[in-house]
């Protein structure tokens, strides 16, 4: 008697003759534009974005999958010299990634003269063989009579690479360079199944749009002082609520009251910015509690560090 045929298995990882596929990291100096180039070449945000430094302190993937390809592009900290355990990590990090990928996108600030910082990350890509591009971001903001300029300052700086002007706050220019990096990318297989968007835990993403609006309204000192962690996350079946219990750390006494706010208005509103944001990131809502502790020089504690996936 014939056997009977076994269906076959969909199998989300399976890919066409010739699929591309790889991963590219963005690097340049802090606050050229990195986070929002990823968000808006994935149009969505995986990456949170301030104008301050060491915004970004964790390597984000950000998954863009077509029928032909998956392009992962790692989000990665700016360049900088290391003043404590934090940085020397995250210094660290971008050194590994860099190693790892298969091209870097170096990003620079169209609206600024190019620097030491840039001059320092040229030459450390210098000993890197993986194709290289180079996108000039803001370009919406760059004087068109410093183009040419730029570019001949770009070329001396890394000799042959290809430019490309990009705004990742308007997409002008994004969806151009995405394609020119998928060109560069080898073949290979699928990384991530069809529509994995970012390698991140939801709590990990969760404390980290909490982050980003207490970045956005605290003072120029706070910030790098700060972290969060997400201490539960479990649903409450008896409201339909998500509920999300982080902690804010700070590393002295005397900050804690400026992330309170006056009356806790400050926290209050912290609270309230994050919950809209990660009630879209989850589709569901969410019962935000944010409680504020004191972990003096959590920077320099590599357990604490080590415990909040830095």
């Amino acid at each position: 008697m014939p056997e009977t045929p076994v269906p076959p298995v969909n199998d989300p990882f399976s890919t066409p003759p010739g699929f591309r596929s790889g991963f590219v990291a963005l690097v340049g100096r802090p606050n050229v534009g990195k986070s929002t180039f990823v968000n808006q070449a994935l149009g969505r945000k995986v990456s949170i974005t301030a104008s301050k430094p060491q915004t970004t302190r964790h390597r984000v993937a950000g998954v863009l999958s077509g029928d032909a390809f998956q392009l992962v592009l790692i989000d990665i900290p700016g360049f900088q010299k290391p003043r404590d355990a934090l940085t020397q990590r995250m210094q660290n990090l971008v050194d590994t990634t860099i190693s790892e990928v298969d091209a870097v996108l170096f990003i620079l600030d169209g609206g600024e003269r190019l620097g030491r910082g840039d001059r320092f990350i040229a030459r450390a890509l210098a000993a890197s063989s993986v194709p290289k591009l180079v996108a000039v971001n803001k370009s919406d903001l760059a004087p068109r009579d410093r183009e040419g300029r730029l570019e001949e300052e770009i070329a001396e700086l890394v000799p042959g690479v290809e430019v490309r002007w990009v705004s990742a706050r308007t997409g002008d220019g994004v969806a151009e360079l995405v394609g020119r990096l998928v060109e560069v990318l080898p073949e290979g297989p699928r990384y991530f199944p069809p529509g994995v968007v970012t390698d991140q835990p939801e709590a990990t993403l969760a404390a980290e749009f909490i982050r980003e609006k207490l970045i956005a309204v605290m003072e120029e000192e706070i910030p790098h002082a700060l972290a969060v962690e997400v201490l539960e996350m479990e649903p409450r079946e008896e409201n339909d609520l998500l509920y999300i219990r982080a902690a804010i750390y700070v590393e002295r006494e005397s900050q804690k009251p400026i992330v309170l706010g006056r009356g806790g208005a400050v926290i209050k509103q912290v609270g309230v910015e994050a919950r809209k944001e990660i009630e879209w990131l989850l589709g569901s809502r969410v019962y935000l509690d944010l409680v504020v502790k004191v972990r003096k020089h959590w920077r320099r504690d590599g357990r604490m560090l080590d415990g909040l996936g830095l």
